[in-house]
């Protein structure tokens, strides 16, 4: 449904409208990036299921930290808005972001794997020596990245470096709530099957310049989940979230840019099996769109 806000902006996934001065509604689509691009095809209802997700851990994290969400309804904002609508958007409040993203990362890989193989280490960390893809570390490490301009890829930043963007207090503070939420979510999804192996956040500051948590939070976008069942170090464990369609892509000749190729059905339809199934064992509910 067309919305009669004012839409202030658009990224891959999520569309943001002015609702007030104080107030934005964010909106999680159904559409499907990879490598920076946005495909043609969907992914039926990941919008819904990851916005879920998020606030499920939002609640969780209220102790440790506040949050961007509101008590205000969206049948307040949009008076006909449909179920769907409903299931996908959040009232957030206004808040002025950090120019960076806090990544936590509890096992080595990824870009982090990447990094550790090429120096030892991972943003400026040394790590031990002979670590093998996919292994847990002693303990996880906060590895901020920049914010890029849209278009361009984040960069992965020393603490130094983050120290010298937004101060050291803020850099510390940053650094001790991420790690914190990450352990928590950890101990929890661990419980259930999975095992999260990094994860970003985003903060932003409030009208009193406390920090706040905001966007998106622990789903299989913002963060590596791994079946507990059949992790195995060494390996690149198979993830909750859109790698079925990231190997395909390998896997053709396109130069991974706009437009991107269109993805098969049944690779559609098992990565949404996957958002469904980790909505599944973190909040304890089968998704309904009721």
């Amino acid at each position: 449904m067309e919305l009669q806000l004012k839409k202030i902006h658009q990224g891959k996934v999520r569309d943001v409208y002015e609702v007030d001065d104080q107030h934005l509604l964010m909106v999680a689509s159904d559409r499907l990036s990879a490598f920076d691009v946005v495909l043609p095809d969907a992914i039926p209802n990941k919008g819904a299921l990851l916005t879920q997700i998020s606030n499920f851990w939002f609640a969780m994290m209220r102790p440790i930290i506040k949050n961007h969400l509101t008590e205000i309804p969206v049948t307040q904002v949009i008076a006909n808005a449909e179920k769907d609508l409903e299931n996908r958007a959040v009232v957030v409040k206004k808040l002025k972001a950090l120019p960076c993203e806090a990544i936590v990362r509890g096992y080595i890989i990824g870009s982090g794997w990447k990094d550790y193989q090429a120096t030892g280490s991972v943003c400026g960390i040394q790590l031990p020596k002979n670590l093998q893809q996919a292994e847990q570390l002693a303990e996880p490490i906060f590895t901020p990245s920049s914010k890029a301009a849209v278009g361009d890829h984040d960069e992965n930043i020393t603490f130094d470096q983050l120290i010298d963007k937004i101060g050291q207090e803020r850099a510390e503070q940053l650094k001790s709530v991420s790690i914190e939420i990450y352990q928590k979510a950890r101990q929890h999804a661990s419980e259930h099957g999975i095992i999260i192996a990094d994860t970003k956040f985003e903060f932003g500051l409030d009208d009193n310049d406390e920090l706040v948590l905001m966007d998106e939070v622990l789903t299989p976008d913002s963060s590596r989940f791994w079946n507990a069942d059949n992790y195995q170090i060494g390996t690149s464990p198979e993830s909750y979230d859109k790698q079925f369609i990231r190997d395909y892509l390998e896997t053709l000749d396109w130069d991974k840019q706009p437009p991107g190729p269109r993805v098969p059905a049944e690779l559609i339809e098992k990565t949404a099996e996957k958002y469904h199934e980790a909505y599944r064992r973190i909040t304890g509910h089968e998704f309904s769109q009721s």
